[in-house]
């Protein structure tokens, strides 16, 4: 009987029964966007105290520009991601 009503739920309710999304998937994102959340005041004040060390004179300006391009590299991750899979067709 559990069976036969088990059945009828799984037809009746395809989403249910042919689960597409991953739970790895979305633990991934969620994660992802627990770090980006944190990492953000980080990476504001870092970008601030790198310009004031550079602008003193106390770091190369390279360091400073390498900041900048790492958070840009952070923060821009899967728009990145998403435009090289876009280029090869993947």
């Amino acid at each position: 009987m559990l069976a036969r009503l088990l059945a009828v739920a799984g037809v009746l309710l395809p989403a249910g029964a042919l689960a597409q999304g991953s739970p790895f998937a979305t633990g991934a994102t969620a994660g992802v966007t627990n770090l980006l959340a944190i990492l953000t005041p980080v990476a504001a004040i870092a970008v601030m105290v790198s310009g004031v060390l550079g602008w003193f004179g106390k770091i190369s300006w390279w360091w400073l520009v390498g900041v900048v391009i790492g958070t840009v590299l952070v923060f821009g991750a899967p728009q990145i991601v998403s435009w090289i899979r876009g280029m090869f067709g993947v």
